[in-house]
């Protein structure tokens, strides 16, 4: 009856961590206003790329996870802040959006 009962609750905490896995792994296309974390929103010693979206009223920053595909793009949005489309993922670290991006590129007027 015990192990059932162990078994059981184990099969429960493997799936619940599983369905988080895989809601952390699905991506996500977000729009909005790509700035330099360094030069324009001055939150950082180092450049690194955000995008910031607008959602209820609220601003909401997600900040790129430095990978090969965000730092390609910064140099487009170092200096002058651009409008983009951005697919990845999306974490949380630090109470921060974290998004690993698999592609971003500016949109098209």
């Amino acid at each position: 009856m015990f192990l059932a009962v162990a078994a059981g609750l184990l099969l429960t905490v493997s799936t619940s961590r599983l369905l988080a896995a895989d809601a952390a792994s699905k991506e996500v296309t977000i729009t909005g206003k790509a700035l330099c974390t360094k030069c324009a929103l001055h939150e950082s010693s180092e450049c690194q790329t955000a995008i910031q979206t607008e959602k209820d009223g609220k601003t909401i920053t997600y900040y790129l996870t430095p990978n090969d595909t965000a730092k390609a793009f910064h140099k487009n949005i170092c200096s002058t802040p651009e409008q983009v489309t951005a697919t990845g993922t999306v974490t949380e670290k630090d109470g921060k959006k974290m998004l690993t991006v698999s592609k971003i590129e500016p949109v098209k007027s």
